[in-house]
């Protein structure tokens, strides 16, 4: 176990090392382990009666009540219509609930119903597994810094997206 973790940590520092080289490397790095972290939470949520999209909505709900639901496809990263069958069928599970917005009946708001509360907890224990086996290994100092840096990462690009977003309107607009 311990020669395992050694040629873990080894390859790390060579991943590493590489990285400095190659910028792509990065990119897919991060890439494998969200594909990774998603297939992992799959494996360990099958037979839980819900698919994982259906956990991410709820989940996301949970922290967002009363989301607008035309905002969660892009969040999600699904398409418009596949979120309407996941919400359409979490409503029929009675684990949500749709209300039209007042000023304009054409968006839909969402909130949870009282049912959906005890399902979130074991979708908490699942997410605890798997987050504790992709960080076997990793202390819990390195595991802050990883946080930190991974939120730097996203403030970053979520700016470089906004500030594009602002260009392409100006020429369009401008």
């Amino acid at each position: 176990m311990r020669s395992e973790l050694r040629l873990r940590q080894i390859h790390l520092l060579k991943v590493s090392t590489s990285m400095e080289t190659n910028s792509s490397t990065l990119i897919l790095l991060l890439h494998d382990v969200a594909r990774l972290l998603r297939k992992r939470f799959e494996q360990t949520a099958r037979g839980s009666g819900l698919t994982r999209s259906q956990w991410q909505v709820l989940t996301y709900l949970a922290q967002n009540e009363g989301i607008n639901q035309s905002g969660l496809p892009e969040l999600l990263e699904v398409e418009p219509l596949t979120l309407c069958r996941i919400v359409d069928k979490l409503q029929a599970f009675g684990l949500i609930q749709r209300h039209p917005l007042p000023s304009d009946r054409h968006i839909w708001i969402l909130h949870l119903m009282p049912a959906a509360h005890p399902k979130l907890i074991p979708v908490r224990k699942l997410g605890d597994v798997t987050r504790s086996e992709a960080l076997t290994g990793v202390s819990d100092a390195v595991r802050l810094h990883l946080l930190e840096r991974l939120h730097v990462l996203k403030l970053n690009l979520t700016d470089a997206c906004n500030a594009s977003v602002a260009a392409q309107q100006r020429a369009t607009h401008g």
